[in-house]
């Protein structure tokens, strides 16, 4: 017995220890990054609702939402037409007579419309619903027949009222519509009313023409504001039925003088304009 030895056994256990916890998946980071990127998008809504106007944010609902259909109805297929023929009446293009139906009726059989009108026809819609508008459209579409017409609508700014349409005529620095300070017309401003007479004879309504200057220096002994922006209403009037407009549509004459400038300058060139304002009903 005493060569036995006693002596416990030596046990040596390694522990592996690793840095950081260990690998718990990363899971996390996919769950944390959509949650960051919602956040951002969140904060991007916001910050473009207050920082663009109406009309800004129509243009940016409009681009994600596009509204141009290219098939009116689900016909089950995957091509343009939507598994239905060129030929039927649900398709956009319709360059036949033909339809979905053996014996289409003859409100559902296609009559070869192109979906495209003509300019003419266009205005006329336009008229039936504003005649004002329609005028107006003319007016300003005038300007790609000729140089010189362009030239001369450089002058005319339009706005419609509850009066009616306002056509505004005013000078440029090089190029004034009566001579000096007088109330002789130069060209452009015949040329201006000859222009209004053809644009003028789509409607019926009465016309009011109003006469607006500039202010002049205060220690003027005799300020011709007023007889000066009268006369030119008086003359622009002369123009107007001379021109061929009817003279019982005239409905008024009316000098401003220098009380409602255009722009906050009131000695500025601006302020030199004629309103040609064709009335609305009643007005």
């Amino acid at each position: 017995m005493a060569g036995t030895n006693s002596v416990a056994p030596v046990i040596i256990k390694r522990k592996k220890i690793i840095a950081g916890g260990g690998h718990h998946g990363g899971a996390w980071k996919v769950a944390y990054a959509d949650f960051v990127t919602a956040m951002m998008t969140f904060f991007l809504l916001m910050w473009l609702l207050n920082a663009t106007t109406e009309k800004q944010r129509k243009g940016i609902a409009d681009y994600f939402s596009p509204n141009i259909p290219i098939n009116r109805v689900s016909g089950g297929g995957d091509g343009a037409f939507g598994g239905d023929s060129i030929a039927s009446e649900k398709t956009l293009v319709r360059s036949g007579t033909g339809a979905a139906s053996l014996r289409a009726t003859e409100s559902r059989q296609a009559r070869g419309a192109t979906g495209v009108q003509s300019a003419s026809e266009a205005n006329r819609q336009e008229a039936a619903k504003d005649p004002l508008t329609a005028v107006e459209a003319d007016l300003l579409g005038a300007s790609g027949e000729s140089n010189e017409l362009k030239e001369a609508l450089r002058h005319i700014v339009t706005r419609i009222t509850d009066e009616g349409l306002v056509i505004e005529i005013f000078d440029l620095q090089d190029s004034p519509l009566f001579a000096g300070e007088t109330a002789t017309p130069q060209p452009v401003m015949r040329q201006i009313s000859e222009i209004l007479v053809r644009v003028f004879g789509m409607v019926s309504n009465r016309v009011a023409v109003n006469g607006h200057v500039r202010s002049y220096p205060v220690v003027l002994k005799n300020n011709p504001v007023w007889d000066l922006s009268t006369a030119r209403a008086q003359e622009v009037r002369d123009l107007l039925q001379s021109d061929g407009l009817d003279r019982l549509r005239l409905n008024r004459i009316s000098g401003y003088a220098d009380r409602t400038p255009a722009v906050k300058d009131p000695m500025a060139i601006r302020n030199n304009r004629i309103e040609v304002v064709l009335l609305r009903d009643g007005k």
